[in-house]
């Protein structure tokens, strides 16, 4: 596939997951809504999610929960950061995308919270391909509330 391809297709897949995050907005208590797309490793959307209402569960726990399998070796479209740790216990989004095999992500934008943060470098670590961007002015804006709370606290 053509980086030109590639890059067409990120946007579109980074706008859907935008569209999923915008789904929940407000409805999710003190968590963003999140909204996740993952491709197989054919280019072919094998789960979707968006965080939950009341902010449980994840949009990745939801998308990775409905691709199995699929997941490994595929792409995944969040945006926003996954989270570093669960105030739960319960294994972390980047844990678990990364348990999952994915081999990319491409993240909207990082996230500031303290828990959540460097999610990106769990990722990275463990030979995660990033991409950190697309889609951020977009979802920015979808989380302006979120970091200026993040900020403050």
């Amino acid at each position: 596939m053509s980086q030109k391809a590639s890059r067409r297709r990120d946007r579109r897949m980074m706008g859907r997951a935008l569209a999923l995050a915008g789904l929940n907005q407000g409805l999710t208590g003190p968590n963003p809504s999140v909204g996740c797309v993952i491709l197989d490793s054919y280019g072919h959307i094998a789960g979707e999610g968006v965080t939950g209402h009341g902010g449980r569960p994840h949009a990745e726990e939801i998308a990775l929960d409905e691709a199995g399998g699929r997941a490994r070796g595929g792409t995944a479209y969040v945006t926003l950061e996954p989270c570093r740790e669960r105030s739960s216990g319960s294994a972390s989004c980047s844990i678990r995308l990364v348990e999952a095999g994915i081999a990319r992500v491409v993240v909207a934008v990082a996230d500031p919270h303290p828990t959540a943060r460097d999610g990106l470098r769990i990722l990275a670590e463990a030979g995660v391909r990033l991409s950190v961007g697309m889609g951020g002015r977009r979802a920015a804006r979808l989380y302006e509330w979120f970091f200026r709370a993040a900020k403050a606290g």
